[in-house]
């Protein structure tokens, strides 16, 4: 570890810190990082904006993205005081950003109640067996938009 990287991560964990003292949302912090300095930082903001999607590393993919005017932080290096969760995880990959680096465990986060363990369960079964009631419906009329998609020409792929 360099002190850049020292740098980055204790402000990730400062932004958590704070979060719980300003009681804004849980304990979660994350930064972007682009050519050596953080272009974005989000905290947790899930119960202070009604929002479950607002996780920290999804705060600050939006604001880092928005700020770049792009979809992917190729580039970038992600921060976050704590291994993200399966959204998360699932949003930078799709970000596509060219490192993750994490300070707590999944497993310090499940020893204070922020246990994601089931939805990693839930995604391993088949769809009929999950606790949330899914059904598929008018797939071949959906299946238009797939159509349509894969012959435009003005399409940008990502």
């Amino acid at each position: 570890m360099n002190d850049l990287n020292k740098q980055f991560m204790q402000e990730a964990i400062r932004l958590s810190v704070a979060n719980v003292q300003e009681n804004k949302g849980g304990p979660f912090g994350a930064v972007v990082v682009k050519d050596g300095r953080i272009i974005a930082r989000g905290a947790n903001c899930v119960t202070s904006h009604n929002d479950p999607t607002a996780h920290a590393e999804v705060v600050a993919i939006r604001k880092a993205c928005k700020l770049l005017n792009t979809f992917q932080l190729t580039g970038c290096e992600i921060y976050a005081s704590c291994e993200p969760c399966p959204m998360c995880l699932a949003a930078i990959y799709w970000a596509r950003p060219d490192k993750l680096y994490y300070a707590n465990s999944k497993e310090d986060a499940a020893a204070i109640e922020f246990d994601d363990n089931f939805i990693y369960e839930e995604i391993a079964k088949p769809v009929k067996e999950r606790k949330l009631f899914t059904q598929q419906i008018m797939r071949d009329e959906a299946l238009e938009a797939f159509e349509k998609w894969k012959t435009s020409v003005n399409k940008i792929e990502y």
